[in-house]
């Protein structure tokens, strides 16, 4: 039996990640574009709000150190946030732009929410330290949502990636 033939182990496995497939891909773009939708749909109707039946809930959020009139800051962030949702429903192109404009609304308008928290403010049925806190929480996620469900991410990624700036 020392003479039997070396069988050989067959193919080596490549270490390279498999492409991803076709349908992976198209469905994942989907779940992207569904959250893109839900998130335009979001802040068009928080933006009305702040026009119509919310706009003095909405003063809970302008701190009082902004030197600026209070129902002008509501009205105002209201309207940039209609405009921002019907960009996130009606845009084609500029998809990875808006979605880094959106995302620094989000981070911009947090100065708000913790005014709200420090000044122990109820408003929009926060009334407590903790459910004040723990809306401050959800903020870094609205970020996320908007560079993930426009494709702002992982253009960023890509470029990082190929050494070029994202389109």
């Amino acid at each position: 039996m020392a003479d039997s033939p070396v069988q050989s182990p067959g193919p080596v496995p490549s270490h390279r990640p498999a492409p991803p497939r076709a349908a992976d891909s198209r469905q994942h773009s989907e779940l992207r574009s569904a959250g893109r939708l839900l998130l335009g749909a979001f802040l068009v109707l928080a933006g009305v709000s702040h026009l119509g039946w919310s706009r003095e809930a909405f003063y809970a959020q302008v701190p009082p150190w902004l030197p600026l009139d209070v129902d002008f800051v509501v009205v105002a962030s209201g309207l940039v946030e209609i405009g921002l949702g019907l960009g996130l429903l009606l845009l084609r192109r500029g998809r990875v732009a808006l979605g880094w404009i959106v995302a620094a609304f989000f981070v911009l308008v947090f100065p708000g929410n913790i005014s709200q928290f420090a000044t122990g403010t109820d408003s929009f049925g926060l009334n407590t330290d903790q459910s004040r806190g723990i809306r401050l929480l959800f903020q870094p996620l609205l970020v996320l949502w908007a560079l993930w469900s426009t494709g702002a991410w992982r253009a960023w990624r890509e470029s990082r990636k190929s050494g070029r700036r994202p389109r």
